[in-house]
């Protein structure tokens, strides 16, 4: 516990270089978590700034073992996500981005598949966020409710996705994650690869190179495994595939991801209202408009007559 207090000290995200080669396009996201912001005010000046926080792990650096032990959860968090944090700070200080949610830097660094400088460190900075709070200590095992109904239809079993989500994470050539998302459209990608065009509202399991996850994609994240390898080397070495079992099988945190399923429909929902009520007003204004234009003919007909 006093490990991890003494970690938990304000940080700034930052990005680096990546690679668009993977994944799918971008329109908008919603935030599944929320990073932590600190506003601030220069000496003698009016300039309010607002600097993103490293937020401290959602339970001590010690309660995932002997599955993750202390050692690599204070390296991991408290040297690359605190790293993420620092240089994202630092890389939109006085630029348009900064003031933006982490989701919007996300989604206008990404720009589509054409990466602007920004994305790597804004996109992990919110990729580790997320994993810590995939996981609970005493995780693991099978879900339940609307969640576990969902796996099965989309996968065929619950056993099914596992394997599925297990291959993704195995499979994924050198840095990266694997996600179970929430699929609700069709998105309308550029530079960018969309797997699954004519599928909504559904289950997927994706992955992704580095640090691109799939808000990118507008889809809704509901669980990842970091498969960098600073995520499990200390503990399994080059075993990756012994990591992604233990995380399956120990670690994952259900609940948070029912509870993350929710917030997706929920947010699909207001969509969906939303893009109605946007046709509605376009289909009266087209009406309107219509009869504006009906009225005027009739009344250069009316004149005619009346010479």
């Amino acid at each position: 516990m006093a490990a991890a207090a003494s970690m938990a000290t304000s940080l700034k995200f930052a990005l680096l270089p990546s690679q668009s080669q993977g994944l799918r396009g971008s329109t908008r996201s919603f935030p599944l978590t929320k990073p932590q912001r600190r506003f601030s005010r220069k000496a003698g000046s009016n300039l309010i700034t607002a600097k993103f926080e490293l937020k401290p792990p959602p339970y001590p650096m010690n309660a995932l073992e002997p599955h993750m032990s202390q050692a690599t959860f204070e390296y991991h968090w408290g040297k690359h996500h605190r790293a993420y944090v620092d240089n994202l700070n630092k890389q939109i200080a006085g630029t348009e981005l900064q003031g933006l949610s982490l989701e919007d830097i996300i989604i206008a660094s990404y720009n589509k598949g054409d990466i602007l400088p920004s994305f790597n460190n804004a996109a992990q900075a919110w990729n580790h966020e997320f994993f810590w709070e995939s996981m609970k200590p005493g995780g693991g095992g099978k879900p339940s409710g609307e969640l576990l109904d969902l796996i099965e239809r989309d996968f065929g079993s619950f056993e099914r996705f596992i394997e599925e989500f297990k291959s993704a994470a195995a499979t994924q050539f050198g840095s990266g994650w694997a996600w179970l998302a929430y699929k609700a459209n069709r998105p309308n990608v550029e530079k960018a690869v969309n797997p699954f065009p004519s599928e909504d509202k559904k289950l997927e399991v994706v992955k992704s190179p580095n640090a691109v996850n799939p808000l990118v994609w507008d889809y809704f994240p509901l669980l990842t495994i970091d498969v960098w390898e600073h995520a499990y080397y200390l503990d399994f070495q080059n075993r990756r595939p012994d990591y992604i079992s233990v995380f399956v099988e120990k670690l994952v945190s259900w609940e948070a991801v029912s509870a993350r399923l929710e917030k997706a429909k929920a947010k699909v929902a207001e969509r969906e209202t939303e893009e109605e009520r946007r046709k509605k007003e376009e289909e009266e204004e087209k009406q309107t408009g219509d009869e504006a234009v009906e009225m005027y003919v009739d009344s250069d007909a009316d004149d005619s007559e009346a010479e």
